[in-house]
């Protein structure tokens, strides 16, 4: 069976909903999703890292603050250099989310920083494989999936409430989309 590690942070409970959901199509592609969520900056992120390194893929998601990652998952990317060193995740599969309470705020920019800590370790990235979701700009679209449209990986967005309510369906279900991709890339490379 693929595993594919779903590595994240979530400082208020919304990044989490989402890495949920990522398990959840990883699951339903008939993957093994194992969730390995970084508590702190200051953690030993051995296991973490050694239980990343037995997955045939791994999946990275932050909440984005202040227009990039949160500080425990640039935490956790630093201490992966001594997995680096001997390129221990080369060609692995890799993904990555983000949630944040704005539409934009520079979700890409977290993203891109994802996607650079993946390509600095030679992994194979996926993009979301989804058009921008269809919907009038004068609504929120809670119910479209990629109503933020992005390709690069999955954008959520959270109101400032509870996370059993928020982020959306919409974005839910573009994660758990996500999570299945991934596992079926993941699949087909494995062969």
């Amino acid at each position: 069976m693929t595993k594919i590690a779903i590595i994240y942070h979530s400082g208020y409970g919304h990044t989490a909903v989402v890495a949920e959901q990522v398990a959840k199509g990883v699951t339903e592609a008939k993957g093994e999703a194992v969730l390995l969520k970084i508590e702190s900056a200051a953690q030993d992120f051995s296991a973490i890292l050694d239980e990343a390194s037995q997955a045939d893929a791994i999946i990275f998601g932050a909440p984005t603050y202040m227009g990039d990652i949160s500080a425990p998952l640039k935490a956790f990317f630093e201490a992966s250099s001594k997995v680096w060193f001997t390129l221990g995740w080369k060609d692995k599969v890799a993904g990555g989310f983000t949630n944040s309470l704005s539409f934009a705020g520079d979700k890409g920019h977290a993203l891109n920083s994802i996607l650079t800590l993946a390509m600095q370790h030679g992994m194979i990235w996926v993009g979301t494989g989804l058009a921008p979701g269809a919907h009038s700009n004068s609504d929120a679209a809670p119910d479209v999936v990629n109503r933020l449209g992005y390709s690069i990986g999955v954008a959520t967005q959270s109101d400032n409430a509870a996370p059993e309510i928020t982020p959306p369906a919409g974005d839910r279900e573009f994660a758990r989309l996500y999570g299945a991709r991934i596992a079926e890339i993941t699949q087909k490379m494995k062969g």
